[in-house]
């Protein structure tokens, strides 16, 4: 189970982990330099994380309330502290019904700025907004549904019909993923902007993460075709048009 820490302790450590400017005396090592540099630029990718939370919680929380009825919309970021990982952030749902944004340590030290981590928050925000969870479990479970059906009528036995179930809830679970992610880009956007950020900025971020491409049941539509959306989403915001 992933160990996540409120975003209080992120605060913290921010706090702790930024000591105040002194001049190194003679005697210390490189090493300790290298040390202290990595715990200033820790401190500050973690107040500039902070910040942004502070910023675009607010937006993110009015906007699912203007779009949605009876969704609950008191988002908790959380943070996942565990070392070594890849860049990752996620949305989730508490067994209360309350929505879960996590960010892992990975991606905030690799985000260049603000705008990067408005437009990753606002885009996983956008997710729950949009009820993406529910929906994919509802494709999820026809497809399994359906598979699992076509497997007993061919006269699969039970091993057999039990694959064909997880096959079925695979790829119904990804029917509309890459959708379900484009629709969060395009309101991931408008959240980050109406926050007062550049989400085309933010959305550089995906030029520097593999490019799933095209791919046949793929989870994630092509990085070019993520950043086309942003950029004409941003444009109808400035121009009023959204």
């Amino acid at each position: 189970m992933h160990r996540l820490i409120p975003l209080l302790l992120l605060v913290l450590a921010a706090c702790t982990e930024m000591p105040a400017p002194t001049t190194p005396a003679p005697q210390d090592s490189p090493d300790t330099k290298v040390q202290t540099d990595v715990r200033v630029r820790a401190g500050a990718a973690a107040q500039r994380f902070v910040t942004v939370v502070e910023t675009v919680e607010p937006v993110a929380e009015r906007v699912c309330r203007e779009r949605t009825r009876g969704m609950n919309c008191n988002f908790q970021i959380v943070v996942d502290d565990r070392p070594g990982e890849p860049a990752n952030a996620f949305q989730t749902i508490d067994e209360t019904g309350r929505p879960i944004i996590g960010f892992n340590i990975a991606l905030i030290a690799t985000a260049r700025n603000a705008d990067e981590l408005a437009f990753i928050l606002g885009h996983e925000a956008a997710h729950h907004v949009l009820d993406h969870i529910s929906k994919t479990v509802q494709s999820a479970t026809v497809g399994a549904v359906i598979f699992s059906g076509i497997a007993a009528l061919g006269g699969a036995d039970a091993e057999a019909v039990r694959s064909a179930e997880e096959l079925g809830a695979t790829v119904g679970a990804r029917t509309y993923s890459k959708e379900f992610e484009l629709e969060a880009d395009q309101l991931g956007t408008i959240i980050a902007a109406r926050a007062g950020y550049d989400p085309v900025r933010g959305s550089a971020f995906f030029t520097r993460i593999p490019d799933p491409g095209n791919r046949f049941l793929g989870s994630h539509p092509p990085n070019a075709a993520r950043v086309e959306i942003v950029r004409k989403t941003y444009a109808a915001f400035k121009a009023g048009n959204i």
